[in-house]
């Protein structure tokens, strides 16, 4: 039997977004806080789980950002960005960092890292990132970062996320 022919673009999405969203959500992620300073010295920051890896050789990693955000503006033009990965007793912060407030940063205890982006403290890691490159896809911009610096916890537990809740991390 002769194989089909391969088709030149996808078929259209045989699913709605709501279905679409809740199909991502079973795939468990850690949480992570990207943050940064504008060009004026104030500080922004966002919870993301679009966190990924991408090589270790340059040390490169990723994360994606609505166009819509409020923020793009700043990240997309800013040099640097710092991303913190939350440990299991941050879900507040993760939740502050999502919602719609003034300051996100309001009672945050953090330090500036060596390019003025904020390190949250008690963060399970810190990625300290030169803002390498920009790709535009569907409704999302992917940042690939250049790791300068990176901090971790040992022992620490992770905060996760899936299927729309928090979980902290439980060895099998």
């Amino acid at each position: 039997m002769p194989l089909p022919i391969q088709t030149l673009q996808a078929l259209p999405a045989n699913f709605s977004s709501s279905e679409f969203r809740s199909a991502l959500g079973m795939f468990a992620t850690g949480v992570t806080i990207v943050t940064a300073r504008t060009a004026e010295g104030k500080l922004i920051g966002l919870t993301a789980n679009s966190f990924n890896s991408v090589s270790v050789n340059p040390p490169l990693v990723l994360w994606s950002l609505s166009r819509n955000a409020g923020s793009m503006g700043a990240f997309s033009t800013g040099s640097h960005y710092a991303i913190n990965i939350l440990s299991a007793s941050q879900q507040d912060l993760a939740r502050q960092f999502a919602a719609p407030v003034p300051d996100r940063f309001a009672g945050v205890q953090y330090t500036l890292g060596a390019t003025g982006a904020p390190l949250i403290q008690g963060a399970t890691a810190t990625f300290e990132c030169f803002n390498r490159s920009q790709y535009e896809e569907g409704d999302h911009v992917i940042f690939v970062g250049e790791v300068e610096r990176c901090a971790r916890q040992d022992g620490a537990s992770p905060l996760l996320f899936h299927g729309g809740r928090f979980y902290a991390e439980h060895p099998l």
